[in-house]
Formats: C-alpha cells, sequence, structure tokens
C-alpha cells in the first residue's frame, strides 16, 4: 500500500498516510489533530510552501481578499467544495492583502482565483467567483 505524506493543517507537521486510510480520518502523529477538517485552511507566507511542496494530494488555494466581494460571496461555495472533495484534494486561502508577496509570485492580479498546485507545482488556475458545483465540476476536471 503506497503512503501519501500529508501536512496538518495545525502544526504543519508531514505525516505519512498510507492511502487506503485517507476516508479512515487519519490524525496527526505529532499534535494529534484530524488531518482533514472539511474546511479550508488558511495559509500564511509561514507555512505556505510546506503544504504547496510536501502534501502528495493536489492543493487547491483560493487567493482572496477581506475588501473583496466576490470573495466573499464564494466563501461559502468554497468550504462546501472542501467538504465534498477531502481526503483526495486540500483547500487552503490565502489572503493577498495579508501575504502581498505570495499574491505577487503568483502574478495574482484578480480575485478571487483558484489555482490547483501539483507536487509543488501549478496545475491549473481559474479567477472569478463560482459556486460549489462549478468548483467541485473544476477541481475534478484537473485532477
Amino acid at each position: 500500500m503506497d503512503a501519501l505524506h500529508i501536512v496538518c493543517p495545525v502544526c504543519h507537521t508531514v505525516n505519512r498516510i498510507p492511502s487506503g486510510r485517507l476516508a479512515q480520518q487519519p490524525r496527526c502523529g505529532k499534535c494529534k489533530h484530524a488531518l482533514f477538517t472539511g474546511h479550508p485552511l488558511e495559509l500564511t507566507s509561514g507555512h505556505f510552501q510546506q503544504h504547496i511542496t510536501r502534501n502528495d494530494i493536489p492543493v487547491v488555494v483560493d487567493f482572496w481578499a477581506d475588501w473583496c466581494g466576490p470573495c466573499k460571496m464564494m466563501a461559502p461555495a468554497y468550504a462546501q467544495a472542501a467538504a465534498n472533495l477531502e481526503p483526495k484534494v486540500r483547500f487552503a486561502k490565502l489572503n493577498t492583502e495579508q501575504e502581498q508577496d505570495i499574491a505577487a509570485q503568483y502574478h495574482i492580479r484578480s480575485i478571487p482565483t483558484l489555482i490547483m498546485f501539483k507536487a509543488g507545482r501549478e496545475s491549473a488556475r481559474q479567477s472569478g467567483a463560482m459556486q460549489a458545483g462549478e468548483i467541485v465540476r473544476w477541481v475534478n476536471g484537473h485532477l
């Protein structure tokens, strides 16, 4: 059985989990918190790269800001998509106002923008607010 590296959403430790156990609510070996909560994880510059490069599952990041109306409208749909697709995909959010260097690094010009990362590299990008079903279809179309 293949093992996957999964980064803990709480302590950011890399865990090795047998792929067959992903759906069995695995917990972090270090802090004992659930590795999947069904909610998007808030990323900061302190652990952004850790999650993007060390997770063996795709990571979808919502680049957003507090002042953005479409971002706020899409937030519940994004959370619903996370609940639907975890644990085969990690969902995360990055506030572009607080993490301007990362937003600039990925050339974020409009928000909300979703980027799917696989093995640390951008594999798909979509700008504009979407409903939960559209997010799920977009993610599934790029897995």
